[in-house]
Formats: C-alpha cells, sequence, structure tokens
C-alpha cells in the first residue's frame, strides 16, 4: 500500500480528523477510534512502512517516550504496549503502530493468550547461536 492510500498517512497529513495527542517532526499521536479501553491511542512514527523492519531506527526513538507520556497522562497504572507486524500477527493497518491500551480491569484493555512451548535447552542453545551469529 503506498503512503497516499494510507489512512495513517492521511491522519498525519491531516485529511482525516483525528483526536491528536501529540505531534513531533517524526510521531503522531492520537486516540483510537475504536478503543479496548478509556484512554487507548496509538503512537506512529510519520515515516510509512508496513512492518516495523521498514522503519529507519532514528525514527523509532520517539515512539515509548510518547506512548510512556500517554500512559501517564491518561491515569493508566497498568497497560500494555503491543505493536503487530502483518496479517497473521493481527496487524489490519498496513503502517506501523504502536497501541497504549489501559488496562483498567479484568473485562477492559487487551486480553492475552500465552500458548508456551515445552522447554527443550537443544534447541534453545541452537537457535541462540543461530540468532546471535546474525546480530
Amino acid at each position: 500500500m503506498s503512503s497516499a492510500a494510507c489512512i495513517f498517512c492521511k491522519i498525519i497529513k491531516g485529511d482525516i480528523p483525528s483526536f491528536k495527542l501529540f505531534e513531533s517532526e517524526k510521531v503522531f499521536a492520537f486516540l483510537d477510534i475504536q478503543p479496548l479501553s478509556r484512554g487507548h491511542a496509538l503512537v506512529i512514527p510519520k515515516f510509512h512502512g508496513a512492518k516495523l523492519t521498514d522503519i529507519p531506527d532514528e525514527d523509532l526513538l520517539e515512539i515509548l517516550p510518547v506512548a510512556k507520556k500517554i500512559a501517564k497522562a491518561s491515569g493508566a497504572e497498568d497497560f500494555n504496549i503491543l505493536q503487530n507486524n502483518g496479517r497473521i500477527a493481527h496487524q489490519v493497518v498496513d503502517h506501523v503502530h504502536f497501541h497504549m491500551i489501559p488496562k483498567p480491569n479484568e473485562k477492559e484493555g487487551m486480553s492475552i493468550g500465552w500458548p508456551t512451548q515445552e522447554t527443550d535447552m537443544a534447541k534453545l542453545k541452537a537457535l541462540h547461536e543461530e540468532i546471535q551469529s546474525k546480530m
């Protein structure tokens, strides 16, 4: 998807209205219009890229500090920071975005399944060596 057709790029440009919370040269933040809880916000780089791996490192540096400021300003004591990459990983809009989702109680906010796998130390050691060699 080109940046011209991207809903988040249109929000950044002001072509689509938003409840803007923060804007700088590289970052834009606004309230999610389909929130999971009160204060649910999106923090996005202005640089258009579908996945985290598409965004230059310097464009990502402001993201977490902005999410932190929004969490504090919203009064969220418990919250999740979520960033999805690809359809199978639940990404809907093809522009990198970080969710700051307050978790005020068990019903509101984000719910997570955590299907852990059995520990296999030999496989972990091999994986560790493989990943570390590419870092």
